[in-house]
């Protein structure tokens, strides 16, 4: 005997927005995984820029492109999108943009009323969390995060194309060096005291949902100095030479690829002298410290 027809629909009731539920689940469990990126390597290059080109400005702008084009842009993403839900990757990718943003400023104020720098710096302060809509000052269409970093990348690169052509200055002496340190001292100290901040506010590592997105901006922002500072070396290399500097730039470079390295498989906040739940943000804390030590030393050799 086949069932009244009101028994099927009731199934087909039942049935249909739990199928349903799940199909969401599923494209927004796939979707994270598929979107989640967070690129730590320290062997990435910009190539083999012209020897008048600047090797800082162009992993700078090499860094850029890839986050925004490769791994794609997800700090700005709309809920319908599945690395909206993300939260480790969008902390990594701003961090990131903020140590670029620093050094690309300093740079632009170093070389003085330079456009393209002017430009570059200008528009990597752009807030990373706005996507074509930003309802917080009109619903009409603007500008995304993504459009305002790709142009700033590509102003790097006009830069460092009007350096090849004699239309750019580059200053490569030793106050050029302290400067840009100097910034990236007080950098480093920015994200110092967001760790401090945190850790003495003594939260219950179970209840610490902040920890992770903290930890991985810092990543970031550790990252992109890492890489600066190592092209920094590129360009500089004269002078850190001059002033017998090379080791102590090797021994800076060791602790911002330590700082930056830091990956553990779930971030926890607890003690700082705990055994079984440790505190990566301490650990962090302190090879961040490291490296600014290692920093502000050379920077007052350069004095």
């Amino acid at each position: 005997m086949e069932p009244a027809p009101t028994s099927r629909l009731r199934r087909w009731a039942v049935r249909l927005p739990l199928g349903l539920a799940g199909l969401v689940v599923l494209y927004y469990a796939v979707g994270m995984v598929a979107a989640h990126k967070i690129d730590d390597d320290l062997a990435f290059s910009a190539g083999h820029p012209a020897p008048e080109h600047s090797r800082a400005v162009a992993i700078a702008a090499r860094l850029i492109f890839r986050e925004v084009d490769i791994h794609q842009w997800v700090a700005n993403d709309p809920v319908f999108k599945p690395s909206a839900l993300l939260d480790n990757m969008p902390a990594f990718q701003q961090g990131l943009l903020a140590g670029l943003s620093r050094f690309a400023a300093t740079l632009s104020a170093i070389e003085g009323q330079d456009p393209e720098l002017d430009r570059a710096a200008g528009l990597l302060k752009y807030p990373g969390t706005v996507w074509k809509f930003d309802p917080r000052t009109s619903w009409a269409p603007t500008a995304s995060a993504e459009k305002q970093y790709r142009a700033a990348a590509r102003n790097l690169d006009i830069f460092n194309e009007r350096l090849s052509a004699g239309e750019a200055r580059y200053d490569r002496s030793a106050e050029s060096l302290r400067t840009l340190l100097i910034h990236a001292i007080a950098d480093l100290g920015v994200a110092a005291d967001a760790l401090d901040s945190h850790l003495v506010e003594d939260r219950s590592i179970f209840l610490d949902f902040d920890a992770d997105t903290l930890f991985y901006t810092t990543k970031g922002r550790l990252y992109a100095h890492a890489l600066i500072t190592r092209e920094l070396g590129a360009d500089f290399a004269e002078l850190l030479a001059k002033r017998n500097l090379d080791d102590l730039w090797s021994t800076l470079l060791l602790s911002l690829n330590r700082a930056a390295s830091l990956d553990p498989p779930v971030v926890l906040s607890g003690a700082g002298d705990a055994t079984l739940l440790p505190s990566h943000l301490t650990a962090q804390g302190y090879h961040l410290l490291q490296a600014r030590a290692k920093m502000a030393a050379i920077a007052a050799r350069l004095g």
